[in-house]
């Protein structure tokens, strides 16, 4: 984790988006629903909060319905900006030496934990997009419990997608999937924080939420969906609908920068899946504090798993 200079930053910014809008130039794209850059907010306070050598940590008090029951879970956001690889999609070694295969990100690490009777589950999901707003480079979850694990990553390429998905059930096993450019659902948790106020609304081509798709086996697909940022005195509310499917999703977050995210809700068939509120919040280099010294800051954030 490092503390970039804001001149350097702003210059390899500028390299960063303009390579990355030109790889994806040539990507078929069938209709204006397809994802677009969006406005940079390269501003002090943009470069105060989120170059300052420091990570964002925020816990939820969670209910996740799970086998028909609803069970009391927890979730940790950790948003921290990154130097990513443009051609390999992984975080550099060396940025200073990277040139223009150096890709400034915002990545989100959420995760999610939660008993079912006797055995636990864990969920972990991974988000790196672009803070030049290009889409989302790439995404993984992961989900462990006691009967098995699963793995799923969305790369970006010239063509869209490439979904890879590792599975112990045999009906879904190890499978590779292509999809043309369209906006991914677990973007949106970043999209807010970049800048709502640039998110395409109305109708929008979406892939589902990754854990939406694991969580009823159903296959991978293309939806249509609308999406709207509604400003309320109390805070924002991004809410997305799909169009042939009984999924919904709204995301609370706060209107001002940086945008922190509040709550949120999703349902299926109008009955609740998830709903998330706020419970502790901390900044700062997480990955220094790392002794047994430091385990109360969980007090801080509430933890208790």
């Amino acid at each position: 984790m490092q503390i970039h200079v804001f001149g350097t930053f702003l210059l390899l910014l500028s390299i960063s988006a303009q390579n990355c809008q030109d790889k994806n130039a040539a990507a078929p794209v069938s209709s204006s629903t397809a994802p677009k850059a969006i406005p940079l907010q390269l501003d002090s306070a943009f470069n105060a909060y989120w170059y300052a050598g420091a990570a964002e940590l925020t816990s939820f008090a969670v209910t996740q319905n799970r086998y028909g029951e609803l069970r009391e879970a927890e979730q940790v956001n950790i948003f921290v900006t990154e130097d990513f690889s443009r051609q390999k999609h992984v975080k550099l070694d060396d940025p200073v030496t990277a040139g223009d295969d150096r890709v400034p990100i915002l990545k989100l690490n959420w995760i999610r934990k939660f008993h079912t009777g006797i055995y636990d589950y864990s969920i972990m999901q991974s988000v790196f997009k672009p803070v030049s707003g290009t889409p989302v480079l790439k995404t993984t979850t992961t989900i462990q419990d006691w009967c098995g694990h699963v793995f799923q990553q969305y790369d970006q390429s010239r063509e869209g997608y490439k979904l890879s998905s590792k599975s112990y059930f045999e009906s879904e096993g190890d499978q590779e999937t292509f999809f043309p450019a369209c906006l991914l659902e677990d973007e949106l948790w970043v999209l807010v924080r970049l800048n709502p106020e640039a998110i395409p609304t109305g109708e929008v081509n979406v892939i589902p939420s990754a854990l939406y798709h694991r969580f009823k086996h159903v296959k991978e697909s293309i939806q249509r969906a609308d999406l709207q940022v509604i400003k309320e005195p109390s805070g924002s509310i991004l809410k997305l609908r799909y169009k042939d499917i009984p999924r919904s999703l709204d995301i609370y977050f706060d209107t001002n920068f940086p945008h922190t995210i509040t709550g949120w809700e999703e349902s299926f068939q109008g009955a609740i899946v998830s709903s998330g509120k706020r419970k502790g919040a901390w900044r700062g280099a997480y990955w220094n504090e790392n002794g047994n010294a430091s385990e109360y800051l969980r007090k801080t954030l509430k933890l208790n798993y």
